[in-house]
């Protein structure tokens, strides 16, 4: 396997790899990683669907990627997923998976085309005072000390930042930012996740920092992530044979390991109550989802808290039975034993009092049920003690949606505070009292609260205790290897599987690791693509440091005759034209 860029390969259609005919493919779960991998098997590796199958503990197909809707509490979407112009993995798929909407379109035509008509840009990103404009303007109101330690966590090897907290390398000023309040509502960042993390994000999406503030880097689909993304693909597997095996909780894989080599020879599971499995040979492949950040996520009702669900945990009892097999195979813990450090709580609002989306167009300055871009991404109730965000995406949001209904996700960060209104923690509250505290934060007259929030809306919140698992401090070796050294016929794909090229909690990441053991264990003659390199970019980095510096020009250090000397001497250079170009020397 090798990566590669540009559109000589981009477009490339690799030849049929020897012996595929030979083989045969299992997966562990059915998230979007399996289904890509899947995907892959077939269009690149040649791989007839019949020979592939896919074990899933569940009875629906998707992992994260979630859209229900439930006859008995309502529609459901523990999270949403944010995308942009270089998730090049996921636009390579979804280039050759067909669209359920638009006759002879792909999934990425359908996707473009509507961005196209309705680019995606917030016009409120952020409230104080119950709905009022929290008046950042587009600011990051990093102070000099701030701004550095951004630069020397950037400049930072891999090394000096593994084990570090965020709250080890960045002091008051940065978290007093308007930077440090779009960055970690936007990803779900907490004060004592992994600075490495922070670091390889902050690589990773550097082209899209002049974005942060309004959104205007995100793309979103047209319905929710489940109808948009999941089902096109899962038809197109269905289609060309491929076996979904529901209801089937792999326990265990069985390895023969040996100087130099690696090869899993047997997965156990249980169906049914029943036990079972199936003995692998050289040819059988296996690609294994590892850990999980929805995993015992319990959903209450409007009537009913969400429970914080601490029992076994059976993604990551795989995982650690798989762990203790070889020092490769990672350290599950590091990542699945911090429940207090990685839960967080969402709610799916379902309106249906007409007054609401009067307060939510107030707000967001759209109308809601334009069936175009609503609120653009969150907005952050600012001054809320649960650090609360909500958004509205395109409506309807679920194709059996009602024209008159408005689905809202609303999420909090800290759900171990009382409420500004309901005065309890988040954790403890009824999807009712939920609704009562983000219509609060909307500006509804506090005495007609109760009555809208009892009848006007039906929400349902969801308790995750893993969500934010993979952003906790980790050092090299705590992921194993998508493809670990001597493995002959297995590899780890997801969220906690090793890339090294990419950051994690993205669809990219989902897809770009079954890619890469695609491609690496059937030797396909096609490179997978490299990360959009904005990192090595000048002028993507000049962009970011005048953003980051709020248009504000560098001042250069010495005395007037020594700064006037060295301006000279860019003078009608391309270095001077650059830092003009982004306001950096005016």
């Amino acid at each position: 396997m090798y990566y590669s860029s540009g559109n000589y390969e981009a477009f490339a259609r690799p030849r049929k790899p020897e012996g595929v005919d030979d083989k045969s493919a299992w997966f562990v779960g059915s998230g979007l990683a399996a289904l890509a991998g899947a995907a892959f098997l077939i269009r690149d590796g040649h791989m007839p669907g019949n020979k592939i199958t896919i074990l899933e503990r569940l009875e629906i197909s998707g992992g994260a990627l979630d859209g229900i809707d439930d006859p008995d509490k309502g529609f459901i979407i523990r999270g949403g997923r944010e995308m942009e112009d270089h998730f090049e993995c996921l636009w390579d798929l979804y280039r050759s998976i067909p669209s359920l909407e638009v006759e002879g379109a792909s999934v990425l035509d359908e996707f473009y085309w509507l961005d196209k008509d309705d680019p995606n840009y917030s016009l409120q990103r952020a409230t104080v005072k119950r709905g009022e404009d929290a008046h950042t303007g587009g600011l990051f109101a990093l102070s000099e000390k701030a701004q550095k330690e951004i630069v020397k966590v950037f400049l930072a090897s891999r090394e000096e930042m593994e084990g570090k907290r965020i709250y080890e390398v960045f002091g008051k000023d940065f978290f007093a930012s308007n930077f440090w309040m779009y960055w970690r509502t936007m990803f779900a960042f907490e004060e004592w996740h992994s600075a490495l993390e922070m670091k390889l994000y902050l690589h990773r999406f550097i082209h899209h920092i002049g974005g942060l503030p309004d959104f205007s880097a995100l793309k979103f689909t047209k319905y929710n992530q489940y109808e948009s993304l999941v089902l096109p693909l899962r038809t197109w597997l269905l289609d060309h044979g491929v076996v979904f095996q529901f209801s089937t909780e792999v326990t265990d894989v069985d390895f023969d390991i040996s100087p130099g080599r690696k090869q899993a020879t047997r997965i156990h599971w249980e169906r049914d109550g029943v036990k079972g499995g199936v003995d692998l040979g050289p040819d059988d492949l296996l690609f294994m989802t590892i850990g999980s950040l929805t995993e015992n996520s319990h959903s209450g009702d409007h009537r009913t808290p969400a429970v914080l669900d601490e029992g076994p945990a059976p993604a990551w009892d795989l995982w650690r039975s798989i762990a203790a097999k070889d020092p490769s195979f990672g350290h599950p813990d590091v990542f699945g034993s911090h429940i207090p450090e990685t839960k967080w709580e969402s709610a799916t609002v379902t309106t249906l009092d007409k007054r609401i989306p009067g307060y939510i167009q107030k707000i967001c300055k759209r109308d809601p049920f334009s069936g175009k871009v609503v609120t653009g991404g969150i907005v952050t109730v600012k001054d809320s003690s649960w650090l609360m965000s909500w958004t509205v995406n395109r409506q309807p949001h679920f194709k059996q949606q009602p024209k008159d209904q408005i689905v809202a996700w609303v999420y909090a960060l800290f759900v171990e505070k009382p409420g500004d209104y309901v005065k309890k923690p988040m954790q403890e509250c009824t999807g009712e009292e939920i609704t009562q505290e983000w219509l609060y934060h909307l500006g509804v007259p506090v005495k007609e609260i109760p009555e809208i929030a009892a009848t006007g809306a039906k929400t349902v919140p969801v308790m995750m205790p893993y969500v934010t698992s993979f952003f906790m401090p980790r050092k090299a070796g705590d992921r194993p290897d998508v493809v670990p050294a001597g493995s002959v016929n297995f590899a780890f794909i997801g969220q906690f599987a090793e890339s090294g090229r990419d950051c994690i909690f993205t669809t990219e990441y989902s897809v770009r690791t079954p890619m890469e053991a695609v491609y690496t264990l059937l030797g396909i003659e096609r490179g997978v693509p490299e990360v959009f390199n904005s990192t090595y970019d000048v002028r993507k980095l000049l962009a970011a440091t005048s953003r980051l510096r709020d248009g504000e020009e560098i001042h250069l250090p010495g005395p007037p005759l020594l700064r006037k000397l060295l301006l000279k001497k860019i003078d009608d250079t391309e270095i001077d034209d650059l830092f003009r170009e982004y306001q950096l020397l005016q």
